[in-house]
C-alpha cells in the first residue's frame, strides 16, 4: 500500500516516531515503512492521497491503550470497544489528515487459543 504525500519526510517521521514503525526500503522518491506484517510507503508527490484507513493490530488492550497516550493529541475520541466487531480501538488522523486505526480483537482469531476478552 503506498500514498502520494506533499511531504515525505513529515508522513514517515509520524509513522516512526509516534506510531514505532521502522524503515524497511529507501527508494528515489518513496519510502516504504514496516510494522510488524504490515508494509506501506509514502512517495513524495505534488498532491497527497487522504483517503483510505491505516489499521494497526495489537495484541491486547494495553498496547492500544499506550498508543492512545501517545497520539491522544491527534485522537478522534478515547478508546472503546465496539460489539459489532468484538475489538477495542480508536481512530486518529495522521499528519496528512489520513484516517489511522488503532485495534486489538476481544475474540479468539484463527490459530490462536483466545483474545483478550476484556
Amino acid at each position: 500500500m503506498f500514498f502520494r504525500t506533499e511531504d515525505e519526510a513529515r508522513a514517515v517521521a509520524f509513522y516512526r516516531e509516534r506510531v514505532g514503525a521502522e524503515t524497511w526500503l529507501e527508494q528515489d522518491g518513496c519510502t516504504i515503512l514496516r510494522h510488524g506484517d504490515f508494509k506501506f510507503g509514502f512517495c513524495g508527490r505534488g498532491e497527497t492521497d487522504d483517503c483510505g484507513t491505516l489499521t494497526f493490530y495489537y495484541d491486547d488492550r494495553e498496547c492500544v491503550d499506550e498508543l492512545y497516550d501517545r497520539l491522544e493529541d491527534r485522537a478522534r475520541d478515547p478508546p472503546e470497544r465496539s460489539e459489532r466487531y468484538e475489538i477495542y480501538r480508536f481512530f486518529a488522523d495522521d499528519p496528512d489528515g489520513r484516517t489511522v486505526e488503532f485495534q486489538t480483537f476481544l475474540h479468539p482469531l484463527p490459530g490462536e487459543g483466545g483474545g483478550d476478552g476484556a
